[in-house]
């Protein structure tokens, strides 16, 4: 957990946050190289978001900084 995570654990009521940390883990991170991680596991929380922000970082898979796509995943039928 990052310390950004942790400091919204801190302040936040546990409900709030498992409902943050869900859905955070909906939204992905994707690199032109293919490869993906979830907001979560990238260290942030992505919490009633919407729209679809780029951000510039540095793959971890490719190792390449270039603009990422986060997406929401599509909810299973």
């Amino acid at each position: 957990m990052s310390w950004f995570q942790r400091l919204f654990k801190a302040v936040m009521p546990p409900t709030w946050f498992a409902a943050a940390e869900a859905e955070s883990r909906t939204w992905m991170i994707r690199c032109r190289c293919g490869a993906e991680r979830s907001v979560w596991d990238a260290g942030g929380i992505r919490w009633k978001g919407g729209g679809r922000p780029r951000t510039y970082a540095r793959c971890a898979a490719c190792g390449k900084r270039s603009w990422h796509v986060v997406e929401k995943l599509a909810p299973a039928a």
